[in-house]
């Protein structure tokens, strides 16, 4: 069945640089390894995306819509990966910023400015230049792509958006029939009413968002405190 924008797919890939054949991401622990860009604690496994939500590059979203599942290769212009290099955000920053952080820049340091990253890429003048383009923007990449199935599971699905969304690898999602409850404890109300209307409008679905019962933060807290004495 040829695959249609909504639709939950899982799949493998390994992205590489066009010029120079360079690994920049994968799913696969082994190409990782041999590529020299193995992340202790990361997870290298198959995903699980819905097709045409921007789970993925802009490129390889479009090019799923009518495919069946299989293995693919496509190359992306930088527009549609990682988009081109935007002069603007390539900003200067005086040298005494830095002073009084007590921070030394060098080029290539990466910095977290104002929740903003950047990496420095000059130093002179007493001036420092930051770009805070993506590191791959304005790259041409090659993708291999192994599309394994189409994912119907409900679970599934759920567990795959707040993956992408939150991050989160293990959420407590429980299905019965068309409605789903979900353990998020600590989210704001604002975002959980965001999540629910995209649960609901991509799986059809009805969400009901749970909190820990007094119980099991009692048993949690007890945990905590022999822990603690042991």
């Amino acid at each position: 069945m040829p695959i249609k924008k909504g639709d939950f797919v899982e799949l493998e890939y390994t992205g590489r640089l066009k010029d120079s054949g360079e690994v920049f991401d994968t799913t696969d622990e082994s190409i990782a390894k041999e590529s020299g860009i193995y992340q202790q604690g990361a997870s290298y496994e198959p995903i699980i995306i819905c097709v045409g939500e921007h789970h993925i590059l802009p490129g390889i979203d479009e090019f799923l819509i009518g495919k069946e599942p299989g293995e693919f290769e496509l190359e992306l212009p930088a527009e549609k990966a990682f988009g081109k290099k935007k002069p603007q955000l390539l900003q200067m920053i005086p040298m005494n910023m830095f002073r009084d952080q007590k921070i030394r820049p060098v080029p290539g340091l990466r910095l977290n400015i104002d929740g903003a990253v950047g990496i420095v890429k000059t130093v002179s003048g007493g001036r420092v230049v930051i770009d805070f383009n993506h590191p791959l923007s304005g790259k041409d990449v090659v993708y291999k792509l192994k599309v394994n199935r189409l994912v119907t599971d409900k679970k599934a699905q759920v567990e795959a958006i707040l993956r992408v969304l939150l991050g989160l690898r293990a959420p407590q999602v429980d299905v019965e029939g068309d409605k789903v409850k979900i353990s998020l404890p600590g989210l704001p109300d604002q975002l959980l009413s965001e999540l629910k209307k995209k649960i609901e409008s991509l799986v059809k679905v009805e969400v009901e968002f749970s909190k820990p019962s007094a119980d099991s933060k009692k048993t949690s807290d007890d945990k905590k405190a022999e822990d603690k004495s042991s």
